[in-house]
């Protein structure tokens, strides 16, 4: 009989138990800290999989932007995935989003605000690979390794037919909608050109490399900036 899919709240509480030291179903129990990956990635790039097995390969955790945009939406579940920090962190992390705040210039509406915390616990954590939302704007540089993953438009739309099985019509739309709305987003609540390569520590074309070329090259670049980090 086939398992019955997670819900995103089953998800988070399972995250919250590994920050803990609890047992989850999985058996393992909370890994020891590491930085913190960024996916930033272009709509048909394949950002999805390279997070999947980046994480899978270095033993990390994948926090996907879904996760954390149900988190933000909700002030009940946000305060339970801060909570998870001793006070000590907390004090840190709301040092970092202060001066976020302040250096970017940005408005701190109450779905800033959230996912500003929800974002900046994970990278408390470590230890994880985080999936777009902005993070690579939300957490320190010297703790993150921030990637992009691109390619050429026409090659992004026939991956997004083959995977999601549409028209190239409907695959044209999703690609185009996909990059304004992530534009956009980027632009309101940080006030940055998401494109800028100013912002990543790596910018990869997936077309050219493939999948496990893509995620190869990522683990061969972050184990060299972990040494160099410190």
């Amino acid at each position: 009989m086939k398992a019955k899919p997670r819900s995103l709240e089953q998800m988070v509480n399972e995250q919250l138990d590994k920050w803990n030291g609890l047992p989850v179903r999985t058996g393992k129990t909370r890994e020891k800290s590491a930085p913190v990956i960024t996916v930033s990635r272009e709509p048909g790039s394949g950002g999805t999989a390279i997070a999947r097995r980046l994480a899978a390969a270095l033993g990390m955790d994948l926090v996907s932007g879904q996760i954390i945009q149900k988190v933000a939406d909700s002030a009940e579940m946000s305060e339970k995935v801060v909570a998870s920090l001793d006070e000590k962190q907390i004090t840190h992390r709301d040092d970092w989003i202060t001066s976020l705040f302040e250096v970017r210039h940005l408005w701190p509406d109450n779905y800033l605000r959230h996912l500003t915390k929800v974002v900046g616990t994970v990278g408390r954590h470590g230890n994880a690979v985080i999936l777009g939302r902005g993070a690579n704007f939300m957490l320190p540089p010297e703790e993150t390794f921030r990637i992009r993953l691109i390619g050429p438009r026409e090659i992004r739309i026939a991956r997004v037919m083959k995977d999601k099985k549409v028209s190239r019509d409907n695959a044209e739309e999703y690609v185009v909608r996909t990059e304004s709305n992530r534009s956009a987003f980027v632009r309101k609540y940080f006030h940055a050109d998401i494109a800028d390569p100013a912002h990543y520590d790596m910018t990869l074309d997936t077309s050219r490399l493939g999948i496990e070329g893509t995620v190869d090259c990522v683990k061969a670049a972050y184990t060299a900036w972990r040494k160099t980090a410190g």
